[in-house]
């Protein structure tokens, strides 16, 4: 009897319910990838070197011989080797989980919230989120992607300001970072690199990319509102919300002091990124120097930081974790050296295609090439040679097909287990690989939707 109550709610529940945990569902993907090996033949593309700049040589591809066989047991130690090459995103993850630890025990972070919350008024809390998600979409169209982790637990904090759960706040800092990231008009990694293969002026072609991350950014504010206040969460034990009245927030010196050395160093973080090239290792520098500071200012001793240290990554360590699983499926598909063949598949499958469904076909395939190349520079150097060419002889646009390079490879950027930065967020924002897609993926086909329509319209005007 208990039997069939079991099996009829089991049937009741929706397919999303099922989801397994997320370092099952990863380890599932690796297997499969591992088959994938039997599957499809081992090739490459020849690469020339250009002022230190690798490129591929379009038409060059061919299948290889002798390519040692990818065995059973190698699954297992490609997950040790993962968390090796995905050793920069593991310790980010750390440093700034300690690093938001102690800037909340401080209480200076809370207290700013808590004013600013009270003073525009929690009644107007679906304004403060969707004015929450342009801000963090203009960080991942002007700053970057992973260059904006540091900033994800301040959306929870935000968000719980205003009763709503941390999956809310993970939502509009993480989405909002990786919409305005994914359809920035001055993206470096995605749209500078393939433009230049291209031969296109630098950031040309901006206004149907302003279009796109206008109009996505403000899909991305009315579903948060609309769906994911309403979705279930339970926090996680460890998370950290207000812990008073929002009239009862004051700010303190010590509390202005802490901030000045928390706002002073995402400036310094910035400056290292445009002006210095910093990424992961010295922007995880940068959080560790700040925690250091940040409780020398409120009293801390050494062994005080340390522990405190401690504790904030002993709560992302699941997190972090899966970062490192994720990042072995690269390493099988490395070892078997079937990710050109797989370029090359699906590349092929644009060639004979009208032109105005090309474009949204050529976007699908883009997002499918993410989950092997998550690289966003390294897709566009991989895939732009042989893709430019095809555009051309179907008579697509070269901006129209870098356009649809840029909507598949960095929307996917959200979803696909692959993406360490987003695994890093995701982390730091105590939300599983589960819940997230949960929450996330009736949004994907929105935006995705809403992009498809655009690029068909920008294919009508000649774009």
């Amino acid at each position: 009897m208990d039997m069939t109550k079991n099996m009829e709610t089991a049937q009741k529940r929706r397919w999303y319910q099922n989801i397994p945990d997320p370092m099952v569902l990863i380890f599932m993907i690796l297997v499969a990838t591992y088959l994938l090996t039997f599957i499809v033949p081992a090739g490459q593309f020849e690469r020339i070197v250009s002022n230190g700049k690798t490129s591929v040589v379009a038409d060059s591809f061919t299948y290889l011989k002798d390519v040692p066989s990818v065995h059973f047991f190698d699954v297992f130690v490609a997950i040790p080797k993962g968390l090796i090459s995905a050793a920069p995103y593991l310790f980010i993850v750390f440093i700034a989980g300690g690093l938001f630890h102690i800037l909340q025990r401080t209480g200076a972070l809370e207290n700013a919230i808590g004013v600013a919350v009270n003073r525009a008024g929690v009644k107007k809390r679906n304004m403060i989120i969707t004015i929450g998600t342009f801000i963090y979409g203009f960080f991942g169209v002007a700053v970057g992607f992973e260059n904006n982790i540091a900033l994800v637990p301040v959306a929870v904090l935000i968000s719980a300001a205003v009763g709503y759960s941390s999956l809310v706040g993970t939502v509009m800092a993480v989405g909002g970072i990786g919409v305005g990231f994914a359809l920035s008009p001055i993206n470096p990694y995605t749209v500078g690199v393939a433009q230049g293969i291209a031969e296109l002026p630098t950031f040309s072609g901006a206004w149907l990319r302003v279009v796109m991350v206008i109009s996505s950014l403000a899909l991305l504010s009315y579903y948060i509102c609309a769906r994911v206040t309403k979705m279930e969460f339970k926090e996680p034990e460890s998370s950290e919300g207000l812990s008073k009245d929002l009239s009862d927030y004051r700010l303190g010196k010590k509390d202005k002091l802490t901030l000045c050395v928390f706002l002073a160093g995402l400036g310094v973080m910035l400056y290292g990124v445009f002006v210095n090239g910093w990424y992961i290792n010295e922007i995880a520098g940068l959080f560790l120097l700040m925690a250091i500071v940040i409780g020398a200012v409120n009293g801390l001793n050494a062994n005080a930081i340390v522990k405190q240290m401690m504790e904030g990554a002993s709560g992302v360590t699941a997190g972090a974790l899966v970062i490192g699983v994720a990042a072995s499926i690269q390493v099988i598909l490395d070892q078997a050296q079937i990710i050109d063949t797989i370029v090359h598949a699906l590349s092929s499958l644009i060639k004979d295609m009208p032109i105005a469904i090309s474009a949204i076909v050529a976007s699908v395939v883009q997002g499918v090439i993410n989950l092997f190349v998550p690289s966003g520079s390294g897709q566009a150097m991989v895939t732009m040679p042989i893709l430019i060419p095809v555009a051309d002889l179907v008579g697509m646009s070269r901006q129209l097909m870098i356009t649809a390079f840029q909507v598949g490879d960095g929307l996917t950027n959200l979803i696909v287990p692959t993406s360490g930065g987003t695994l890093a967020m995701l982390a730091l924002g105590r939300v599983s690989y589960e819940q997230w897609l949960k929450a996330i993926l009736p949004f994907m086909v929105f935006v995705y939707a809403l992009c498809w329509v655009v690029l068909f319209i920008g294919q009508m005007v000649g774009y």
